[in-house]
């Protein structure tokens, strides 16, 4: 290493650093104390500030359970165990998911996850298509209660190799999904793919019932977007409606519901909304029977 580094060379900083490794190998401290010294090495340049958020995230994903981050049951894109394969694949293009868990009826009796390349690999073999049997594509799924740990979700993930949980309940019943990339999102921040929104877009579709949305999107748009009859009397963005409604502001991953959207916080700050995920709530039973 260069003899001419700042941070090898600064008694200041080298104190510092002492007094943190001092403090992680043998002395206890507790979470805010912490990050008071963590941030103390930030104003001294020992860690940039993506770093710190970093280890706030880390520290974070200790104290969070699977409940705090998971996919609720009703935004779950799920496949049918008796679907026709033609069926499976429209659902796994429209989505833009990579696993999906498969039911048998209903989202209570999940019997396994496809993943979309088993699926593409096989129709590949076009001459397997009338054989086709989702269960012999299947992997097995795997359940974890809500109060699960995610440092320790994230440990098991790593061990088995697997991406994907199914979240139940106290009664044993799915409460909702979770993804590795979910929580390593919560240390690293949101991780974009070429299926998030584009700096000029203000609504990103994914499929039929899933947006990416801007805050800065004007609530007209909003409206004649998806046909909705959001107020504009008292804010001009969805954001600060958004904000308005949760009452405070919202961290990332929060959740609200909204004239028939569940609206998950994708990205904020100290000071605004940036990015939200918009997905269009399941009419109850009775009231698809009463339109019908």
């Amino acid at each position: 290493m260069s003899a001419d580094n700042n941070t090898l060379t600064d008694p200041v900083k080298i104190g510092l650093l002492q007094r943190i490794i001092n403090r992680l190998t043998g002395v206890p401290m507790d979470r805010e104390s912490f990050i008071d010294l963590i941030r103390s090495a930030e104003e001294t340049n020992l860690l940039q500030p993506d770093e710190l958020a970093m280890i706030e995230g880390v520290l974070q994903v200790c104290e969070q359970q699977v409940r705090d981050i998971m996919i609720p049951r009703v935004q779950m894109v799920v496949i049918e165990d008796s679907a026709a394969p033609e069926d499976i694949l429209t659902t796994v293009v429209e989505s833009g998911h990579s696993r999906f868990p498969v039911i048998s009826g209903h989202k209570d009796d999940v019997i396994g996850i496809l993943l979309a390349k088993d699926l593409l690999a096989y129709f590949a073999d076009r001459d397997g298509i009338s054989s086709f049997d989702i269960k012999d594509m299947m992997r097995p799924a795997v359940f974890v209660p809500e109060s699960k740990r995610l440092n320790v979700l994230l440990r098991d993930f790593r061990a088995n190799r697997n991406h994907m949980a199914i979240i139940v309940d106290e009664y044993v019943n799915v409460a909702g999904l979770v993804t590795i990339e979910d929580v390593i999102e919560e240390i690293v921040g949101e991780i974009e793919d070429e299926h998030d929104i584009e700096d000029e877009d203000l609504i990103h579709p994914h499929g039929r019932s899933r947006f990416t949305v801007r805050a800065i999107t004007p609530i007209n748009e909003i409206n004649d977007y998806f046909q909705i009859n959001l107020p504009t009397d008292e804010f001009d963005t969805i954001g600060g409606l958004v904000l308005n409604r949760f009452g405070h502001l919202p961290k990332r991953g929060e959740n609200i519901e909204l004239e028939g959207f569940s609206i998950k916080i994708l990205r904020s700050d100290k000071r605004r909304i940036h990015l939200m995920r918009f997905v269009k709530l399941e009419a109850p039973v009775g009231i698809a029977e009463d339109k019908a």
